[in-house]
């Protein structure tokens, strides 16, 4: 792709102020998209269609970054299924159809591995999508996003509507979500360990029995991806975002425990939901769709997220 694809581009990037968002409106800036334009959740509420054709009318965007999304850990979808479900639905469904209607030129929908069936073979590859239901505490989440891909494809194939579909893998980061209610497995583990070698704790509590396996992606390697899928993707079939690496809960607290310096036990609350079996997916399409690789090593993405929660907490 030539270094000028975005020169001319005026790019909306909802969930942009976010976690994901906040690195991909960065690397935009870098390749030097004509205008950013990042709608705050306190001016643009986009379950609601005035505010979705609000938003469109402020920033006039040729490509459309859908990032925004109602979404948590285990604990949170089992708190509010019905919330989730339906904001991700609304959010997505309603913007696709006004972004559709206004001429966008391309939309990229950002969906989730939690869209695919419980027990997948592994490694996940696309074509496996349909196979099954999902985990089903991620079920109404999952499911609300997969529609985004039947109308994507349905939208291409009957009105010629670039949109495409990207599902990446579990997320870990500098300025991930903390919040213990709402956060996803490495930063809840990152804040225990951290608190724990702070307050001298002896034990730390973890849900579930630890054989679960997950694989992660640096945020910085997803945000590359995204804007390489942007420029260079244009087809139907949904495509994985990972990194093809694959590790137990299990051995990632240990992990997390050593790289924090907590030296006391473990303890596993099995009354507490594993999730999904197994996830590692199969990451050949995007390498071979465009280029892409992720980068940074698992430890050295950990060191980095420790180092920036030490930071913000003046450890």
């Amino acid at each position: 792709m030539s270094p000028d694809y975005w020169q001319d581009k005026r790019v909306c990037v909802t969930g942009g102020a976010g976690f994901l968002g906040s690195f991909v409106t960065a690397r935009l800036h870098e390749r030097g998209a004509k205008e950013v334009f990042i709608p705050t959740i306190e001016k643009y509420d986009l379950v609601q269609l005035d505010s979705i054709r609000q938003m469109l009318d402020d920033s006039n965007p040729d490509i459309i970054i859908h990032l925004a999304a109602q979404v948590g850990g285990i604990g949170a979808n089992r708190e509010h299924p019905a919330e989730f479900f339906y904001s991700n639905l609304m959010m997505g469904v309603q913007l696709i159809h006004e972004a559709w209607l206004r001429g966008v030129e391309k939309f990229v929908a950002l969906g989730t591995i939690c869209a695919y069936p419980k027990f997948t073979p592994i490694p996940f590859k696309e074509e496996n999508l349909w196979d099954g239901y999902p985990e089903e505490t991620n079920a109404p989440y999952g499911l609300a996003k997969k529609m985004l891909l039947v109308q994507s494809q349905a939208y291409r194939q009957q009105y010629g509507f670039n949109s495409i579909f990207i599902m990446p893998v579990n997320l870990y980061g500098p300025r991930d979500n903390f919040k213990p209610e709402s956060s996803h497995v490495i930063p809840a583990l990152i804040k225990k360990c951290v608190e724990a070698v702070e307050s001298g704790a002896d034990f730390i509590e973890v849900w579930g029995d630890g054989t679960p396996t997950r694989e992660f992606l640096y945020v910085e390697d997803a945000a590359e991806g995204i804007l390489l899928a942007t420029e260079k993707y244009d087809s139907p079939e949904p495509i994985n975002l990972g990194s093809g690496m694959e590790i137990s809960i299990k051995h990632l607290v240990e992990l997390i425990a050593h790289l924090t310096g907590f030296k006391g036990r473990i303890i596993w609350d099995t009354s507490k939901p594993n999730g999904q079996p197994r996830r590692r997916l199969d990451v050949t399409r995007a390498e071979q769709a465009f280029g892409f690789k992720a980068e940074t090593s698992f430890e050295e993405g950990l060191k980095k997220t420790i180092e920036w929660y030490r930071g913000q907490k003046g450890y």
